[in-house]
């Protein structure tokens, strides 16, 4: 069974990525993991594991994420796609390439907001770390309204 690994950051690009992946995985006869990346907690000069407040807030923000995964694969699996979540903590290119090896997934379906050149010049792009890293074939799903 082919593996399609499907990195989410919960903005309007998550359904009609979700909705491709899951094309995708019925036609290949395949499952999805639906990967949820979490920024790392914050450093803070002078404190070990950062401000129990911070730390606090971040455990809320994860938990919250978790829940919205787990709707997720419930989705999939209602329109006949064998799902798993995963939520993991780091640097999110590193992740998700790295989730893509431990899963031998034989794709990754991800979407691209589509921002400016200058935007990706200054910032960067999630997609074009994944795009440079990735081992397998990656599918691009635009953001709306950039087809």
């Amino acid at each position: 069974m082919k593996t399609i690994l499907v990195p989410v950051d919960f903005s309007d690009t998550t359904t009609p990525v979700l909705a491709e992946a899951e094309v995708l995985a019925k036609a290949l006869g395949g499952e999805l993991v639906i990967l949820k990346v979490a920024e790392p907690e914050p450093d803070f000069v002078g404190f070990e594991p950062g401000p129990q407040t911070v730390r606090m807030a971040v455990a809320q923000d994860f938990h919250a994420e978790h829940a919205r995964l787990e709707d997720l694969k419930a989705v999939a699996e209602a329109n006949g796609v064998k799902a798993t979540a995963r939520h993991v903590q780091g640097p999110i290119v590193e992740k998700i390439l790295a989730q893509a090896a431990d899963h031998n997934a034989a794709m990754i379906v991800m979407g691209s907001h589509g921002h400016g050149a200058l935007y990706e010049l200054l910032v960067g792009s999630i997609t074009n770390g994944v795009l440079k890293g990735a081992k397998c074939p990656v599918v691009v799903v635009p953001a709306a309204g950039k087809k």
